[in-house]
């Protein structure tokens, strides 16, 4: 079988290992999404009542998505510390520590009293096992991402880098449909023990993604870029030494996909259920739709970045981003079913894909070799803050100010932020890892894009 060397097209690794690499990933990732997004369905539907029971209804579910968004404010740490141990250590060492940390720490929520049982006690340790998770899931991405881009071979970094952002809708996927399966339930039942299941079942993708992980080797860039590494300062210190502007182009990169996502999957869930009164199945329903679909999309739009390049993707998608909440939200307010479900749809697999598919390639491909994942991790994270961590908390004391038109204001800045991202971004496509201080050559992205695998 022909075998690629990921950042010179020589015969080194077949394809295979490869897929090897991407599946372990993958389905790792998707249980540390699975754990944190699940964390977000429970804030919108759950903890409000049982861990916030004295705040009120709408004060109730502000303190749970600000428990959500502190989760996000943990994950910039564990992107450093995990970052600075991948870059030193190996991205395999990290990908295995974090989803034990992610595995342990959401099997714990699932176990926790509630305010009823141990008064204030109850949201203290909540906060606390959800700071651990935006802890573990801040250096899960970017190890994955840079152990996935550089196994494959250089005209296909965006494809199966697409690969690995299927793994945030399917953890959707799974989490919605779990939690949509208990919400079945009688209330008091599913408020007495049922929301609980999802959380416990946690314990069996983490025994699934471990074992998978563990037989993963590390890429050849990182073995090369590992000797030299050990030379210099701490990865931490060399990333804003010398990628300061890669830094903030990156994390800019995020905020229209983050942003985006959190409003659909978080604010609109609590919205539509409420605000305006609707089955909570719809917006569970059409959330399992649109990840479902995403599956396809992601992919693909990996894949069309590595033949007409990462920029023109991501801003195209960034500015459609601006554009599409001022049809969004209307559409939500019709409380028709099928109009949520295409507003989901037009919101989360155009705009929004359009630019997270190419990311994991054109975020790696961003940062030399022997700080990649922290770069990757810090500006993901820093993003992810900024663009989704309290996105729902935000959203929802504006529309207690002034309803939907602020809110809907706010996305499409945040949007707009990361379209300007976007239009000062270089194109990456193609460009050797080692050289990420010169544009990629049209020459070399060309026959990149052409050469046989």
């Amino acid at each position: 079988m022909d075998q690629l060397r990921p950042e010179t097209g020589s015969k080194t690794a077949d394809r295979s290992q490869i897929r090897r690499v991407t599946g372990a990933s993958v389905i790792g990732t998707v249980m540390e999404w699975y754990d944190f997004f699940l964390y977000g369905t429970a804030a919108a539907l759950v903890f409000n009542r049982l861990f916030f029971p004295e705040a009120g209804a709408l004060g109730g579910v502000l303190a749970s998505f600000a428990t959500l968004g502190v989760g996000f404010l943990a994950r910039p740490l564990g992107g450093v510390i995990f970052g600075h141990l991948g870059d030193r250590f190996g991205r395999k060492f990290t990908l295995v520590t974090t989803l034990l940390i992610m595995g342990l720490s959401t099997t714990l929520i699932g176990v926790l009293p509630t305010a009823a049982a141990i008064g204030v006690w109850a949201p203290v340790l909540l906060v606390f096992l959800r700071v651990v998770q935006g802890i573990a899931v801040g250096g899960e991405w970017g190890s994955a991402a840079a152990m996935i881009v550089e196994s494959a071979p250089p005209r296909r970094r965006g494809y199966f880098g697409g690969w690995l952002q299927i793994s945030g809708g399917v953890g959707t996927l799974l989490s919605t449909g779990a939690f949509s399966l208990v919400s079945l339930l009688p209330d008091d039942e599913f408020l007495a023990w049922g929301w609980r299941l999802p959380f416990l079942f946690s314990i069996v993708l983490a025994v699934a993604g471990l074992i998978m992980r563990r037989t993963l080797k590390e890429t050849e860039v990182f073995q090369a870029a590992r000797e030299s590494a050990h030379k210099k300062s701490s990865p931490v210190i060399e990333v804003f030494k010398r990628h300061p502007k890669e830094l903030l182009i990156a994390a800019g990169l995020r905020l229209p996909e983050s942003v985006t996502y959190y409003m659909v999957t978080v604010f609109t869930l609590f919205y539509t259920e409420s605000i305006l009164g609707m089955d909570r199945q719809v917006a569970l329903t059409s959330t399992l739709v649109v990840v479902s679909i995403a599956i396809v999309t992601l992919p693909f739009f990996g894949r069309l970045s590595d033949r007409v390049g990462r920029r023109p993707l991501y801003l195209g998608g960034a500015i459609l981003s601006v554009f599409l909440p001022f049809i969004y939200f209307p559409m939500v307010e019709t409380t028709s079913p099928f109009l949520v479900l295409l507003a989901f749809i037009l919101i989360i697999n155009t705009g929004r894909d359009l630019q997270y598919g190419p990311q994991p390639a054109y975020l790696a491909e961003l940062f030399d070799d022997d700080v990649r994942t922290t770069g990757v991790n810090i500006a993901a994270q820093l993003g992810g803050v900024i663009g989704g961590g309290f996105a729902p908390f935000i959203a929802t004391a504006l529309y207690g100010w002034g309803g939907l038109m602020p809110v809907t204001i706010y996305v499409a800045a945040v949007c707009a932020l990361g379209a300007i991202a976007a239009y000062f971004a270089p194109e990456t496509a193609g460009r050797p890892f080692g050289s990420t201080s010169e544009p990629a050559r049209t020459g070399e992205a060309r026959r990149l894009a052409t050469e046989g695998a």
